[in-house]
C-alpha cells in the first residue's frame, strides 16, 4: 500500500518552516497544495498538476467530428479521449447535459450535474 507524499510533514525549502495543507482553485480544478505560512511558498501535488496538464493539452487540441441526423434531432459524437479524461464514462452515458447556444456558430455542453429547478420559480 502506498502513502501520499502530502500525508507527511513537509518543510519549506526557503525558510525551513512546516508547510500547511491547502486547496488552490484554477480553471475549475482544485489542486491539493502545501503552503508555507511564513514566506507563502507553494507546492502543488504532482498528481493534480499532471491531471491539469492533461486538461490543458486536451483543451488546446481541435477535434473534427461529424454531425448526424437522428430522428428529428442532430447528434454529434464526443471523442473518447475527452470522455475518458472526464473519468465518468459510465455516469455520462444516458445522463442529461446542459446545451447552450452561446454565440453565432458556437454551442456549449455542460457535463456538471444539472441543478433541479425549484418549483416556486
Amino acid at each position: 500500500m502506498t502513502t501520499d507524499i502530502f500525508d507527511n510533514k513537509i518543510l519549506c525549502g526557503k525558510c525551513n518552516t512546516k508547510m500547511e495543507k491547502a486547496n488552490i482553485s484554477k480553471n475549475g480544478f482544485i489542486f491539493r497544495a502545501m503552503i508555507c505560512p511564513k514566506c507563502h511558498e507553494k507546492i502543488i501535488h504532482p498528481n493534480d498538476e499532471q491531471e491539469y496538464n492533461k486538461f490543458i493539452n486536451l483543451r488546446n487540441k481541435e477535434f473534427h467530428v461529424k454531425m448526424r441526423l437522428v430522428g428529428n434531432s442532430y447528434a454529434v459524437s464526443i471523442p473518447k479521449e475527452i470522455v475518458l479524461f472526464m473519468r465518468a464514462q459510465e455516469q455520462i452515458m444516458n445522463d442529461m447535459v446542459k446545451l447552450c447556444f452561446e454565440d453565432m456558430g458556437k454551442l456549449s455542453l455542460d457535463f456538471n450535474k444539472l441543478e433541479e429547478k425549484d418549483d416556486n420559480q
